[in-house]
């Protein structure tokens, strides 16, 4: 018997989309809003299938299969599950707000902690230099600084740069997430 990968199907709800793939919960919302569904983080969100919703606000059968399709994309992408990554953009972003800060050669303090709906919160902050109970990434050449205690939960992790008309900032893919709430701001290991 072959083995099916569960995909995302319009048939299913935010909530349900967002629980059954925590790992990806960040792209997926920031998938969803950018494409203009308002009702990521809604009390609709944990009744109404992804296909109700999207007719409900005047979008075309076709969409919805275009979502379904762009969502199952993002889901196929692999993690590099040996390091902690930021992406291009994030990190010309952030060296564009390093400048402006007067940081330039600085590092990003990459972090959990605890707090949120689902148990855990990322931070992000400046680190002038790794310290002695930190772990350094290197990604697109710059250092990422994170204490010892957390890489097992942050392992994989991808950092982003996202910036729309509905919300910008940097947003992290992590492959450990197990369960994230229904907004994707925070996560359960």
């Amino acid at each position: 018997m072959v083995q099916t990968e569960i995909q995302v199907t319009k048939e299913m709800t935010i909530e349900e989309i967002f629980s059954r793939f925590p790992h990806k919960s960040q792209k997926l919302a920031q998938e969803m809003t950018n494409s203009g569904l308002h009702c990521v983080g809604c009390g609709a969100a944990t009744w109404e299938t992804l296909e109700a919703g999207m007719l409900s606000h005047g979008f075309s059968l076709d969409e919805v299969d275009e979502m379904v399709e762009r969502l199952n994309g993002i889901l196929q992408q692999k993690a590099d599950l040996s390091s902690i990554t930021m992406t291009k953009r994030a990190v010309d972003k952030y060296r564009l707000i390093l400048q402006e800060e007067g940081k330039a050669s600085w590092g990003l303090r990459f972090g959990d902690r605890a707090a949120g709906c689902s148990g855990f919160e990322y931070v992000l902050d400046y680190s002038e230099k790794a310290g002695p109970d930190d772990e350094v990434f290197l990604s697109e050449g710059l250092e990422i600084h994170v204490h010892k205690n957390d890489v097992s939960r942050l392992m994989g992790s991808e950092i982003d740069f996202v910036d729309g008309l509905n919300g910008s900032g940097f947003k992290i893919s992590n492959p450990n997430a197990k369960g994230s709430c229904g907004c994707g701001k925070s996560q359960s290991y």
